[in-house]
């Protein structure tokens, strides 16, 4: 259990560090956003995945794709984020 949290943290910090280099501008987001910000991108990212694939059965709990979904799903949340807070670019 404790090694799934930690994986999730993990998973979670990249996929949220990832997002906000790809995002452009810069957002005043402290780590532990960053973390929760890739968390949810991570089940936002497993979302799409099922309905787009709804047969697919999951070998294992970390796999490539599943990365690049966490990363895709964090950048849908940042930029939803940013535009519901009105927080868009820092000059």
């Amino acid at each position: 259990m404790i090694g799934l949290i930690i994986s999730l943290i993990v998973i979670g910090l990249i996929a949220g560090a990832v997002a906000r280099l790809v995002v452009p501008g810069k957002q005043n987001i402290s780590i532990p956003m960053t973390i929760l910000l890739g968390i949810i991108g991570s089940f936002v990212g497993g979302f799409l995945a099922y309905l787009i694939f709804p047969g697919s059965n999951p070998d294992g709990f970390f796999q490539t794709s599943g990365i690049i979904g966490s990363i895709i799903g964090a950048i849908i949340v940042l930029v939803i984020y940013l535009q519901v807070t009105g927080r868009r670019r820092s000059r």
